[in-house]
């Protein structure tokens, strides 16, 4: 039977105002029950540890707890033997109170086994935990994160923007960098043309995305602008929605030249002028190329009056390129025996 009541002018915001009090109310209890959760496997992994030093537990006797909990909780998942000593890490890892004041209390339980499994280091597991928690990294992000070394590469990027940005807002660009990015995701080998990187970074929008960070969209490729009968074309054109301000990314596949600047200031300056509304932040530019020296960068930048940034990519992530033999390796590795050159006694 249709409801025919009429329905009052406030009707729709009062909806949408309850909606939102259900979600933020259904979300606090999904992260209550998560800390709970968290608290719990603190609990039996300290049990675990204070056993093990005083009584001498071992695997055999882990293992045995592990089919004693499941068979009186048969309902509940994560009583496995590798989930105890997985408890058994945490607590040994934080103190009681983590799981309460700290990141690692808030992230779900699987994102806590990335950061035991991923990181030995202490201090960098609570970073991770910090950022997964306040950006709501997935499981597969957390993942990425840390194999890209983002600990390394956030806000890394030289620039001009103390010099060229108001105060305080010359902070909140810099968080938009890093340096290098890690563009492995492309598939593409160190002699891929400009034209080429550009497309396979719109053909894998997503993945783009993810890397130059959170609240970035895609604008265009390839964005044209004439002036006064004069064509010019933007490489990539983003804007970022938390920010509100339009940033500009243009492509070097070579080593970084000091002109290349100025063709991005031209470009930042166009953009500003062009598509900035007055609620919109400055525009910024950032140029991406292969390889660069540190000095020229900078000297370069100090001679620049708009807002820009240079970084390096890599198409490959820092450990796999960490684990590349050297040129000189290569070079050893390659040089003939003795033996070889002059022939056999």
């Amino acid at each position: 039977m249709t409801n025919t009541t009429p329905i009052p002018s406030g009707y729709a915001s009062a909806l949408a105002e309850l909606k939102q009090q259900v979600r933020n109310a259904r979300f606090t209890a999904q992260r209550r029950v998560n800390t709970e959760l968290v608290r719990l496997y603190w609990g039996i992994g300290a049990t675990i540890l204070q056993r093990q030093e005083a009584e001498g537990w071992g695997s055999n006797v882990i293992g045995r707890l592990a089919s004693d909990l499941r068979a009186e909780f048969p309902d509940m998942k994560g009583f496995s033997r590798a989930n105890l000593f997985y408890m058994r890490r945490l607590a040994g890892e934080w103190p009681a109170d983590a799981v309460v004041q700290q990141a690692v209390g808030q992230l779900p339980w699987g994102h806590i086994t990335v950061l035991l499994d991923r990181l030995d280091d202490h201090h960098l597991r609570d970073w991770y935990a910090h950022e997964a928690a306040t950006h709501g990294w997935s499981r597969n992000v957390l993942e990425h994160q840390i194999k890209t070394s983002a600990h390394a590469r956030l806000q890394a990027a030289p620039t001009n923007f103390p010099a060229t940005l108001p105060a305080g807002d010359s902070d909140l660009a810099q968080q938009l960098t890093k340096d290098p990015y890690v563009l492995d995701f492309l598939a593409l080998d160190g002699d891929a043309k400009e034209r080429h990187l550009e497309q396979a970074l719109v053909d894998r929008i997503i993945d783009t995305l993810r890397e130059l960070g959170e609240g970035f969209a895609f604008v265009g490729r390839q964005v044209h602008f004439d002036v006064d009968g004069d064509d010019f074309y933007v490489d990539l054109l983003f804007f970022h929605v938390e920010q509100l301000r339009y940033v500009v990314i243009e492509l070097k596949t070579g080593k970084f030249k000091p002109e290349y600047l100025g063709q991005l200031g031209f470009y930042v300056a166009l953009v500003d002028d062009r598509l900035r509304r007055t609620q919109h932040a400055d525009t910024v530019g950032l140029l991406l190329v292969a390889d660069k020296n540190d000095a020229v960068v900078r000297y370069s930048l100090a001679g620049q009056q708009s807002p820009v940034g240079v970084a390096s990519y890599d198409l490959l992530p820092p450990a796999a390129r960490a684990a590349l033999p050297s040129e000189a390796d290569l070079v050893s590795a390659l040089r003939p025996e003795p033996d070889t050159l002059h022939g056999e006694a």
